[in-house]
This record gives C-alpha cells, sequence and structure tokens, in this order.
C-alpha cells in the first residue's frame, strides 16, 4: 500500500470555547481513523487533531496540543467550537482575525459552531453567505452581521472552504460531515454507527421555538402581537389585524414586516405551529383534531404548512419529540 496520508483538523481555544465539546470533537475524528473504506487498494487519508490557542497580545495561534508532526503554520482544517458563555466580542475576537483571513487565503476550511459563528462573522468571511447559528442567537447575530444571509432553520451550510453549524450539539453533524469529506462516505457512516449518533441531515428547524420579535418599539405592531398570541392566532385575516392596530392596511402591513421581519400570514402560521408543536409533543389528540384546535379546516392544509416550517410532517415531529403516554 502507498504511504498513508494525513489532514490536521485544528481546534480554536479562543476564550469561552466549550472544553467539553472540543475533547468530544477530538474523539470522534480519532475514532474516524479506525475505519477504512470497503476494498480500499490504498491507505487511507487519517486525521490528526490539534488545538490551537495563543499567549500574549500580539502572537498568532499555535498548536498547544497535537496528535500529529506537522510544523507548518496553520491547520488544513479550523474548527470555531461553540461557546456557553456570551458570544464572542469583537475585541475577543480581534487577536485572531488576521490569522483566520490568511488561513482561508491559503486554502484552509474554516468551520463554526453555534456561538463560534460570531468570531468567524468579524472575519468578513460570511458577509454575502448563507450562514447558520444557534437559533436563539439569530437577532443578536442579523444585528452584528448585517451582510450575512442568515438562516437558522439549517443545522448545518456547507459552504465549500467555509461551513457553519447551528446548536451546540450541531458539532456531531459538522464533524461527520468533515469526515465523509476527507475519509469518505463509508468511514463516516461506520464512525456514526459505532458512535451511535446520526449522520448529517437533520434541520435545526425540527428543535427550534418561535420567539417573535417584539423588542422593536412599534407599540401598535406589539398590541397585535400580544392579541395573536392571546387568542392563538385564531384570526389572522389583515382587516381585522389592522384594525386591531388602528392602521389603515397598507401602513399596518409596511410597519408589521418592518418590526418583525415577516408578512402577518406568516408570523400567524408560525404562532399555529407553534401550538400544534405543543399538542403534538404533550398531548394525544389526532392529527386531525389539532388541525381544527389551531385553525385550520382543512388537516391536509395544515399538514403542507406544518411541513413547510417544521421540515417534519405531524406524525414524524410526534414519533421524534411526542412524550405523552
Amino acid at each position: 500500500m502507498a504511504d498513508e496520508q494525513e489532514t490536521e483538523v485544528g481546534i480554536l481555544l479562543y476564550p469561552g470555547a466549550q472544553i467539553s465539546a472540543v475533547l468530544a470533537m477530538t474523539d470522534l475524528f480519532i475514532v474516524s481513523n479506525r475505519f477504512s473504506p470497503p476494498r480500499a487498494t490504498a491507505e487511507p487519508n487519517r486525521i490528526t487533531v490539534s488545538h490551537w490557542g495563543s499567549e500574549g497580545e500580539g502572537n498568532p495561534p499555535h498548536r498547544v496540543y497535537d496528535t500529529g508532526s506537522s510544523t507548518r503554520a496553520g491547520p488544513d482544517v479550523l474548527i470555531l467550537p461553540p461557546s456557553l458563555d456570551s458570544p464572542a466580542t469583537a475585541a475577543i475576537a480581534a487577536p485572531y482575525l488576521d490569522w483566520l483571513r490568511d488561513l482561508h487565503s491559503a486554502g484552509s476550511i474554516l468551520a463554526s459552531i453555534c456561538a463560534g459563528a460570531f468570531l468567524l462573522g468579524e472575519t468578513g468571511l460570511l458577509d454575502g453567505r448563507p450562514a447558520t447559528t444557534h437559533w436563539i442567537l439569530e437577532d443578536q447575530f442579523r444585528s452584528r452581521f448585517p451582510e450575512v444571509l442568515v438562516d437558522v432553520d439549517r443545522l448545518l451550510i456547507d459552504g465549500g472552504q467555509v461551513l457553519t453549524a447551528g446548536g451546540v450539539m450541531s458539532w456531531t453533524d459538522l464533524c461527520l460531515r468533515l469526515v465523509e469529506r476527507l475519509r469518505g462516505a463509508e468511514v463516516m457512516t461506520q464512525t456514526a454507527r459505532f458512535l451511535l449518533v446520526d449522520p448529517p441531515g437533520r434541520e435545526q428547524r425540527y428543535y427550534s421555538i418561535f420567539s417573535p420579535r417584539m423588542g422593536h418599539g412599534d407599540a401598535a405592531v406589539l398590541e397585535v402581537q400580544r392579541w395573536l398570541q392571546e387568542t392563538e392566532a385564531k384570526d389572522i385575516s389583515l382587516e381585522t389585524l389592522a384594525n386591531r392596530a388602528g392602521l389603515e392596511r397598507r401602513t399596518f402591513l409596511r410597519r408589521f414586516r418592518k418590526a418583525t421581519g415577516m408578512t402577518t400570514s406568516e408570523y400567524g402560521q408560525r404562532l399555529r405551529v407553534s401550538k400544534a408543536c405543543e399538542l403534538l409533543q404533550f398531548g394525544s389528540l389526532a392529527v386531525e383534531q389539532i388541525a381544527w384546535e389551531t385553525g385550520y379546516g382543512d388537516p391536509g392544509a395544515f399538514r403542507k404548512i406544518f411541513a413547510r416550517f417544521i421540515g417534519l410532517t405531524p406524525g414524524e415531529y410526534r414519533q421524534r419529540f411526542g412524550i405523552a403516554s
């Protein structure tokens, strides 16, 4: 067999990085080296793992842990792990930005998980690109990085040289995707099976809870939002909502979209679907009854709308998340 090749995957130990995720990702990559593609005619590419930290202002990050023996200035892949603290501020990110941009320019793959996207966003490399982060951080991320095409419905966005993953535990999806790219689909599947984790393919919208914007300062729109919440969005007709706001319909539509980031129809549908998720998870009503309870006279239309927003059918959602006996 030919000499084995090695790809170095680095993990950045920035302030606040979740160490448990760093160590778990390290283990996953090391485990992946146990497996080889079936019918391989050459020694497969192996993954070495390095951790990168910095000492002192002005010094670029360097290896503080390494399972390989590379002496190059940077890894082939660099992961910005999640954080259980507040997202990295611009000041925290500043010492890493030139180094991250240089890695990208040299051809390294950059990847972020959860709040790690804030550090990656500070480089400007996400501008104009679709990217994801934890759904609960969506508004904060949009505010700091208005040029990024944020899509928190997705758990993993693979842009080739730049990847972003959503919530804290999406490191499993990101790492398995990297194993697939670096060592092949068969090795990825073997690794996932050994570790008892799902292969990539989940969506973050399966887990997210609709959290509407309420801090926009438009009192008329806020009154309508509160009324919709109280009435479970049973009536979302434009005439009713505009009258509730005391505004002309066109003016109300414009102000509502500016304040909430969505149309009145989408907003109402999301409230209804959130209620349906609650009924599916904690209750035992039939899907047809849930459709009626949430304002849908046509169960078929309810199923289509639910699947469009959640990414699962009502039955699939109940099977995955239901806890009622």
